[in-house]
């Protein structure tokens, strides 16, 4: 029940139209929107919660700059017995990638690097890269072969590298990945991204470099490039050249031990239900995998992983959406230029020869094809990604939406959660 009236509360905020965290908020019928259909959204989360799909979640829907609806359902921590709040914490994993290729791109802007240049010029560790090449009909052994052209920038960008995740390696190059202790930026991490991404560079490539799509540690090595440029960590970049600019006061890598209690915990489905990650890292049976609950208040802070280390609110994260929408600027400060926002939200894969029908992929972000072909509501051109932990936006640039939904669950267990309330969202335009 206290889930309930808190979304009520929220609602009424909305109509209001009081401020979420600086971003201004309106009548679901100003923007075009249903108020009784965006009212789904929250109910559908609270049958997730009470059949312990999630613990518990926050949603967002922005139409024409402004937020419709606004809603937190649940429990961050059900053991404490803490409600879910609309300024809860999360860890937005693999959402920081945007984050990280907004960085690059305003140096790219800035004349700093061009996507075309190796990423040999700025780490030269990367100069000399051999690619795993599966054997021949006949052959037993994988061999290695030199990469036929160096890895650039847009290749990192666009996960075109021949880099590999460790989660995600393959069975042969995996072993590899965790002897030499690469990490995913999902757990608490000694030492910096320099000393990781000097390791990432003496292991061979999947594939050669422009040839496949395969998702990445790349960003991170693109974290790195921006700290080699600008002499920066990655940390004090993003703080001064993004956050501070459009407001986001609630992101970072790292936060006190005292802001704990804010975050939203990590939950796995467990015999029917969930149960709590621990706070120290948790590792797979075969290495491959490692995350913990409690990576951004505990251990040394000193690893920021351009691809998966942020922590964020919807709030905060919204208004960097909402600047992307805007081309670029929100509130009057500007982060990035028009036409490079959109060129960050075209698909780039064609570009680079990569023939794969089923992915269309920008510079950092997801871009949707033509919703006969997907079968999904997203407009042809709308840009998102999602998180580790269960998290999920997209911008709808044709619809002028933003939409968000956070919770913290690994792994999914099979939810439809987000799907869901992609479906809810859209049923909710009216105009």
């Amino acid at each position: 029940m206290r889930s309930r009236y808190f979304i009520a509360a929220i609602l009424l905020l909305v109509s209001r139209g009081l401020t979420a965290q600086g971003l201004r908020t309106a009548p679901p019928e100003q923007l075009g929107l249903a108020p009784d259909r965006l009212e789904r959204i929250a109910i559908l989360v609270q049958d997730a919660v009470d059949r312990n799909e999630v613990a518990g979640a926050v949603t967002l829907v922005a139409r024409l700059g402004r937020v419709g609806h606004l809603a937190a359902v649940g429990w961050r921590d059900i053991g404490r017995d803490a409600p879910m709040e609309t300024d809860t914490l999360f860890r937005i994993a693999s959402m920081t990638k945007a984050v990280t290729s907004v960085a690059v791109m305003q140096l790219y802007e800035s004349g700093a690097l061009l996507l075309t240049d190796p990423v040999s010029m700025y780490l030269p560790a990367f100069a000399t890269m051999e690619v795993l090449t599966p054997p021949e009909a006949g052959e037993a052994e994988y061999t290695l072969e030199p990469a036929r052209r160096p890895i650039t920038i847009r290749h990192l960008l666009t996960h075109t590298s021949g880099i590999s995740y460790r989660f995600l390696s393959s069975p042969r190059l995996a072993p590899h990945y965790v002897e030499v202790g690469i990490t995913d930026g999902l757990s608490q991490t000694d030492g910096t991204i320099g000393e990781m991404v000097a390791r990432l560079a003496e292991l061979p490539l999947v594939h050669q470099p422009g040839e496949r799509f395969t998702y990445a540690l790349g960003v991170d090595v693109l974290g790195r490039v921006v700290e080699v440029i600008t002499g920066e960590t990655l940390a004090e970049y993003m703080a001064a050249e993004i956050f501070e600019p459009i407001g986001m006061v609630d992101t970072g890598f790292f936060t006190s031990p005292t802001d704990a209690d804010r975050f939203a915990s990590v939950y796995t489905p467990h015999d029917g239900g969930l149960a709590k990650v621990s706070e120290r890292p948790v590792v797979s049976s075969d290495g491959r995998t490692i995350y913990s609950n409690g990576y951004p208040y505990d251990g040394p802070q000193t690893y920021y992983s351009g691809g998966a280390g942020l922590s964020s609110t919807i709030s905060d994260y919204a208004r960097f959406l909402q600047a992307l929408l805007n081309g670029g600027e929100l509130d009057g400060r500007r982060i990035l230029g028009r036409r490079t926002v959109q060129l960050m939200t075209r698909d780039h894969l064609a570009g680079l020869g990569v023939s794969d029908a089923g992915q269309r992929f920008g510079l950092g972000f997801s871009i949707s094809m033509d919703p006969g072909l997907t079968g999904g509501p997203r407009s042809e051109g709308a840009f998102g990604w999602l998180g580790f932990f269960n998290t999920v936006y997209w911008v709808d640039p044709e619809e002028q939406l933003v939409a968000i939904i956070m919770t913290q669950l690994y792994p999914n267990g099979g939810s439809q959660l987000t799907d869901k309330f992609e479906v809810v969202v859209y049923s909710a335009i009216l105009d």
